[in-house]
C-alpha cells in the first residue's frame, strides 16, 4: 500500500501539543509533519520537558469548488415541481 506525497509544511517554532505522560500541554521539539495511515496530517515531535513523543492532529483544508461548478449550480434555474 502506497503512502500518499508527503505534503512540504512548515512547522512553526511555537507548535504544542498535550503531553499524555506530563498531562499537561508543551512546546513541541524536533517537530515535523507527517501522513498517517488513513491519510490525515499530523504534528509529530518530542516533549521539551520529559522527551517522550507527541502528536497532535491538523486540521483538514477545505478545498473550494472550481469555478466552473461554482457558477454553473448558480447560474442553473431551480427545478419546478
Amino acid at each position: 500500500m502506497a503512502f500518499p506525497a508527503q505534503p512540504t509544511l512548515i512547522v512553526p517554532a511555537e507548535a504544542e501539543a498535550y503531553c499524555v505522560k506530563c498531562k499537561a500541554t508543551h512546546k513541541v521539539v524536533q517537530g515535523e509533519v507527517v501522513t498517517v495511515k488513513n491519510g490525515k496530517l499530523a504534528l509529530k515531535g518530542k516533549c521539551e520537558v520529559c522527551g517522550t513523543t507527541m502528536m497532535k492532529f491538523l486540521p483538514q483544508k477545505k478545498q473550494a469548488l472550481p469555478a466552473e461548478a461554482a457558477t454553473s449550480s448558480a447560474d442553473s434555474p431551480e427545478p419546478s415541481l
